[in-house]
């Protein structure tokens, strides 16, 4: 089954494969062209827990920014966050920095090309080290990520439950790849599971390898992969507070540096967490004055959902926390999560109507 998987897999790539800012294209890759490491490993980082639609403008920004590995070492770190911002997971931008400064510092600039040495740099686990050393240094070793997870499944009809499976898919893909072209079979895998075996509806008269397919011959494909129930998130609480000066500007000041969004910019808010609830109302306020509640800021995270009381005021003069002021125009280039985002826009009626 093996050997007809991959070759019925690949010749479909050949003529489907994606078309990636960070690919070779599977012609060029046949005429002996590789994937660049560096822009195979920042697409990678992007990626996790983000749409490829949302990745590759930030793709085409950081690499416009940063061309290689030397360039991102040399940047600031609060440069990086800032073209982050809005991606999510920003201990994602943060890892991306150390592991740059790593690599240039003790590997020379180069990145390793075995697995387990990939494995030792910052922010690069399982899935993101299998990914370099397959697709940018052919390197045999199985990609597995949650479309592939889906495909394997399926094709095996996996009754395990997952993230119980994943060692299971681990070990089959292992041994359905093709060892001379690992790359090419780990991203026509990829593509495969985002454009025909999708989570709902796959179009499995299109696959091409639905003649191996023990779910498409049982009838029952879309019953797998199974899953553990979800837990509930829980919903946490807290306030922000919006102060805005006569210049039309927003008071701004930097979360902690460790811990959830650490070192991201924020307006100043109650101590919330994603285990405990942050105050509420305005005891807890920066400054003493007529605060205006004007609504709820909603945001979801990895493991909880969270709810912001948005309060606003308009002061006088200067403050003497640790921050600064930014015009409402200038946001865009703070380093703020979504999540402050959403809490300025709710704010923002209160800066119009004034």
């Amino acid at each position: 089954m093996a050997s007809q998987f991959s070759k019925d897999l690949l010749e479909w790539y050949k003529v489907h494969a994606r078309t990636m800012p960070w690919r070779v294209p599977p012609l060029d890759y046949e005429n002996g062209r590789r994937a660049d490491p560096y822009r195979v490993w920042l697409s990678e980082i992007m990626l996790q827990q983000t749409q490829v639609v949302t990745v590759k403008a930030y793709f085409q920004k950081f690499t416009e920014l940063w061309p290689n590995i030397h360039d991102l070492a040399a940047a600031d770190l609060e440069d990086v966050l800032k073209a982050w911002a809005g991606l999510g997971y920003y201990s994602r931008a943060r890892n991306l920095k150390k592991c740059a400064d790593q690599i240039v510092l003790d590997h020379n600039g180069r990145f390793p090309e075995s697995y387990d040495k990939l494995k030792k740099l910052p922010g690069i686990g399982d899935y993101t080290a299998a990914a370099i050393a397959s697709i940018a240094f052919g390197q045999a070793v199985p990609v597995v990520d949650g479309n592939v997870e889906r495909v394997f499944a399926r094709t095996h009809r996996i009754t395990e439950t997952f993230p119980k499976a994943k060692a299971k898919v681990r070990s089959l893909v292992e041994a359905s790849l093709d060892t001379e072209i690992p790359g090419e079979f780990a991203q026509a895998t990829m593509d495969l599971g985002a454009t025909i075996c999708t989570p709902r509806n796959p179009v499995c008269r299109l696959c091409p390898v639905n003649a191996v397919c023990e779910g498409f011959a049982h009838g029952d494909q879309n019953t797998y992969p199974l899953k553990e129930p979800k837990k509930k998130k829980p919903t946490r609480v807290g306030a922000a507070y919006v102060l805005l000066n006569q210049a039309d500007e927003v008071f701004l000041c930097k979360r902690p540096d460790k811990g959830l969004l650490a070192g991201m910019t924020q307006v100043p808010t109650t101590d919330w967490t994603a285990s405990q609830d942050g105050a509420v109302g305005t005891v807890n306020a920066p400054v003493k004055g007529d605060w205006k509640l004007m609504g709820n800021a909603k945001h979801t995270f990895t493991h909880f959902h969270l709810e912001l009381e948005v309060w606003v005021i308009q002061i006088k003069g200067d403050t003497d926390m640790n921050g600064w002021w930014c015009a409402f125009r200038d946001i865009k280039n703070e380093a703020l999560p979504k999540v402050m985002h959403k809490v300025l826009t709710v704010a923002d009626s209160q800066r119009v109507a004034k």
